[in-house]
């Protein structure tokens, strides 16, 4: 199969690609910087040079493809609008990656919320997350309506190391990073707040199986396990040589440094069960757990 993916040099991109090239796929990649071809080339994808503004090298992958999976910015709306009016009528797959914040909370890790959603909870977004959840269903929309198979994966803190381009994830080197400045594990508030999370490759298994046989218009939780971002901070802590000593950082002064981001992927709750993965798809994750991997690292 030809696909084509958005994002090629990222974390989830490029892990993707190489695991589905490594399946016999064909794999145009789009990506920004030039500098980075030769490396993308030695993964055995081709390189497609520009971005998610670029309207007609978009159309044209997407035509020439026979799925597209965008893994390089969920909140593009015009990137998606010109995809899907690229390979209306085609029944063509399109693969959007959104991410589990979409349920977060505004708690800054002062509270454990209980909830939990699997895909057919309902649930009302954050102030800053209100448009990706407008664009997932949007596309799951288009599932119905426009004559293309469609699916939204929605992977929650994901961590393990890359199976591509030695890039990082996003939320621990965040952890590792200001842990490292203030000399102990680090957590907003009580960090008592929870995080649904995921390996890596687990995950891209999940991908290639939604490409294999999801049905039009699916949604996708992607967890295995989940730790609150005390846990996380302790973990941390013990591989950095801290001995296990933690500290809470303020919020506000998390928000001043990270912005919205330090909002809603650092000090909110995300917890979710990827109920349909197992139970329609069959998927079955088995790498280590985040406490695993995390350890291994000492």
């Amino acid at each position: 199969m030809k696909l084509f993916i958005t994002g090629a040099t990222g974390y989830i991109g490029s892990s993707l690609a190489a695991h589905l090239i490594k399946k016999g796929h064909t794999v145009y990649g789009l990506y920004r910087n030039v500098a980075k071809e030769a490396d993308l080339r030695k993964l055995g994808i081709i390189p497609v040079l520009g971005d998610l503004d670029n309207v007609a090298t978009l159309t044209d992958y997407a035509r020439i493809a026979d799925a597209i999976i965008n893994t390089a910015d969920s909140d593009q709306r015009r990137a998606v609008e010109t995809i899907i009016d690229a390979i209306k009528g085609t029944g063509k797959v399109f693969i959007h990656s959104s991410g589990s914040s979409v349920v977060s909370d505004d708690v800054l890790g002062e509270i454990e919320n209980p909830n939990l959603y699997d895909e057919e909870t309902l649930f009302r977004p954050m102030d800053v997350r209100q448009e990706r959840v407008n664009i997932n269903n949007d596309v799951r929309i288009a599932g119905i309506t426009k004559g293309i198979r469609t699916i939204v994966m929605v992977p929650s803190m994901i961590y393990g190391d890359s199976l591509g381009l030695p890039v990082e994830s996003d939320q621990l080197p965040k952890v590792f990073k200001k842990s490292r400045e203030l000399g102990a594990g680090v957590y907003l508030g009580k960090g008592i707040n929870r995080w649904s999370n995921v390996h890596i490759a687990d995950l891209v298994e999940l991908y290639e199986l939604a490409l294999e046989k999801a049905p039009s218009a699916s949604y996708y939780y992607v967890e295995n396990g989940e730790a609150s971002y005390k846990e996380l901070a302790e973990y941390v802590s013990d591989v950095l040589g801290y001995n296990g000593k933690t500290v809470s950082w303020n919020g506000t002064e998390a928000i001043a440094e990270l912005g919205d981001w330090a909002r809603f992927a650092w000090g909110s709750n995300s917890r979710v069960n990827a109920l349909h993965a197992r139970r329609l798809l069959g998927w079955q994750p088995n790498q280590p757990s985040i406490r695993e991997w995390i350890l291994a690292k000492k």
